[in-house]
């Protein structure tokens, strides 16, 4: 079983940035799609962004694209999530999860929906707050 752990949240100030990080204790990410997902409080579970096995391709919610940037490195068993100009309804806990590939693993990404990942972090807490 893949183990996830997300880093990185914290108290921010409005327009202020971070980078939330994901890596696996168990295996390697190499051979997993990895998304984001967030829930804010008294809030559903929200897909934020995607990116491939290999890195190549990505995908985000319209809601994020200027300000949200996923990335990986896989030689650092690494994936992270960079946010800008956070806002107070930024403000919620940060997932990541991993999916099997299904596809081409260039640029296979499943839907966000829960059950198409097998595998999540504990998440980290992101505050926005002045």
């Amino acid at each position: 079983q893949l183990q996830l752990v997300e880093s990185g949240g914290g108290l921010v100030q409005p327009g202020g940035s971070l980078r939330l990080s994901c890596t696996a204790t168990t295996q390697t990410l190499h051979w997993y799609s990895i998304s984001w997902f967030r829930q804010a409080p008294g809030k559903e579970r929200e897909g934020i962004s995607c990116i491939s096995a290999s890195g190549r391709d990505t995908y985000s919610a319209d809601s994020v694209k200027r300000r949200f940037t996923i990335s990986r490195d896989n030689n650092k068993n690494m994936a992270y999530l960079n946010i800008n100009d956070l806002k107070p309804e930024n403000s919620a806990v940060y997932y990541c999860a991993a999916a099997t590939v299904d596809g081409d693993p260039m640029r296979y990404c499943p839907a966000f929906v829960g059950a198409n990942y097998a595998s999540w972090g504990q998440g980290t807490k992101v505050t926005v707050s002045s």
